[in-house]
Protein backbone atom coordinates (compact mmCIF):
# COMPACT_ATOMS: atom_id res chain seq x y z
CA UNK A 1 0.00 0.00 0.00
CA UNK A 2 1.28 3.45 -1.02
CA UNK A 3 0.68 5.67 1.74
CA UNK A 4 -0.17 9.82 0.60
CA UNK A 5 1.51 12.62 0.90
CA UNK A 6 1.41 14.72 3.76
CA UNK A 7 -1.87 17.52 3.17
CA UNK A 8 -0.37 20.32 5.15
CA UNK A 9 3.34 19.83 4.42
CA UNK A 10 3.45 17.78 1.00
CA UNK A 11 6.29 15.57 2.92
CA UNK A 12 6.47 12.18 1.09
CA UNK A 13 7.98 10.70 4.78
CA UNK A 14 4.07 9.71 6.14
CA UNK A 15 4.02 6.92 7.81
CA UNK A 16 1.40 4.85 9.22
CA UNK A 17 0.68 4.50 13.58
CA UNK A 18 -2.61 2.58 13.72
CA UNK A 19 -5.71 4.06 12.62
CA UNK A 20 -3.89 7.52 11.78
CA UNK A 21 -0.95 8.46 9.08
CA UNK A 22 1.72 10.84 10.59
CA UNK A 23 4.07 13.11 9.00
CA UNK A 24 7.22 13.28 11.03
CA UNK A 25 8.19 16.90 9.23
CA UNK A 26 5.47 18.89 10.53
CA UNK A 27 3.97 16.19 13.01
CA UNK A 28 0.39 16.90 11.42
CA UNK A 29 -1.71 13.43 12.33
CA UNK A 30 -4.53 12.41 9.92
CA UNK A 31 -6.44 9.51 8.60
CA UNK A 32 -7.41 8.21 4.93
CA UNK A 33 -11.14 9.64 5.65
CA UNK A 34 -9.95 13.05 6.33
CA UNK A 35 -8.08 12.86 2.56
CA UNK A 36 -11.74 11.88 0.97
CA UNK A 37 -13.07 14.74 2.35
CA UNK A 38 -10.63 17.53 1.27
CA UNK A 39 -10.44 15.80 -2.25
CA UNK A 40 -11.64 18.43 -5.03
CA UNK A 41 -14.46 16.93 -7.33
CA UNK A 42 -14.30 18.67 -10.82
CA UNK A 43 -17.70 18.62 -12.58
CA UNK A 44 -18.57 19.60 -16.24
CA UNK A 45 -21.32 22.02 -17.43
CA UNK A 46 -24.46 19.47 -17.31
CA UNK A 47 -22.83 18.48 -13.53
CA UNK A 48 -20.80 15.34 -14.60
CA UNK A 49 -17.68 14.33 -12.44
CA UNK A 50 -14.61 14.71 -14.87
CA UNK A 51 -11.85 12.45 -14.27
CA UNK A 52 -8.03 12.29 -15.86
CA UNK A 53 -8.11 11.19 -19.71
CA UNK A 54 -12.21 12.35 -20.16
CA UNK A 55 -12.69 13.19 -23.76
CA UNK A 56 -14.98 16.74 -23.32
CA UNK A 57 -16.69 19.07 -25.69
CA UNK A 58 -16.57 23.11 -25.67
CA UNK A 59 -19.94 23.86 -25.24
CA UNK A 60 -19.37 28.11 -26.04
CA UNK A 61 -17.23 30.02 -28.09
CA UNK A 62 -14.14 30.79 -26.60
CA UNK A 63 -11.70 33.05 -27.55
CA UNK A 64 -8.32 32.96 -27.08
CA UNK A 65 -6.54 35.76 -24.88
CA UNK A 66 -3.87 37.54 -27.16
CA UNK A 67 -4.99 35.99 -30.82
CA UNK A 68 -8.00 36.74 -33.04
CA UNK A 69 -8.84 33.14 -33.15
CA UNK A 70 -11.31 31.20 -31.07
CA UNK A 71 -11.96 27.43 -30.24
CA UNK A 72 -14.90 27.23 -31.53
CA UNK A 73 -18.73 25.51 -29.70
CA UNK A 74 -18.12 21.46 -30.58
CA UNK A 75 -14.55 21.24 -30.74
CA UNK A 76 -13.79 18.05 -28.78
CA UNK A 77 -11.08 17.77 -26.28
CA UNK A 78 -9.08 14.02 -25.58
CA UNK A 79 -7.33 13.33 -22.97
CA UNK A 80 -7.41 16.03 -20.27
CA UNK A 81 -5.77 16.46 -16.76
CA UNK A 82 -7.51 18.35 -14.14
CA UNK A 83 -5.47 20.84 -12.30
CA UNK A 84 -5.98 23.43 -9.30
CA UNK A 85 -6.73 26.98 -9.78
CA UNK A 86 -9.44 28.78 -11.85
CA UNK A 87 -9.37 26.97 -15.10
CA UNK A 88 -8.86 23.60 -14.08
CA UNK A 89 -8.46 21.56 -16.62
CA UNK A 90 -5.40 21.29 -18.91
CA UNK A 91 -5.65 20.12 -22.20
CA UNK A 92 -4.04 20.37 -26.08
CA UNK A 93 -6.50 21.47 -28.44
CA UNK A 94 -5.81 20.64 -31.68
CA UNK A 95 -4.76 23.34 -34.11
CA UNK A 96 -4.57 25.34 -31.17
CA UNK A 97 -1.84 23.56 -28.90
CA UNK A 98 -1.59 23.14 -25.16
CA UNK A 99 -4.34 25.19 -23.40
CA UNK A 100 -6.53 25.57 -19.97
CA UNK A 101 -9.83 25.64 -19.95
CA UNK A 102 -12.63 26.13 -17.00
CA UNK A 103 -14.89 23.16 -16.75
CA UNK A 104 -18.51 25.02 -16.64
CA UNK A 105 -17.48 25.37 -20.35
CA UNK A 106 -16.73 21.57 -21.47
CA UNK A 107 -19.30 18.79 -21.12
CA UNK A 108 -17.99 15.19 -20.67
CA UNK A 109 -18.62 12.97 -23.67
Amino acid sequence: MTLPSCPKCSSDYVYQDGNLLVCPECAYEFSAEDLKEHEVVIKDANGNVLKDGDTVTVIKDLKIKGTSSAVKVGTKVKNIRLCDGDHDIDCKIPGFGGMKLKSKFVKKV
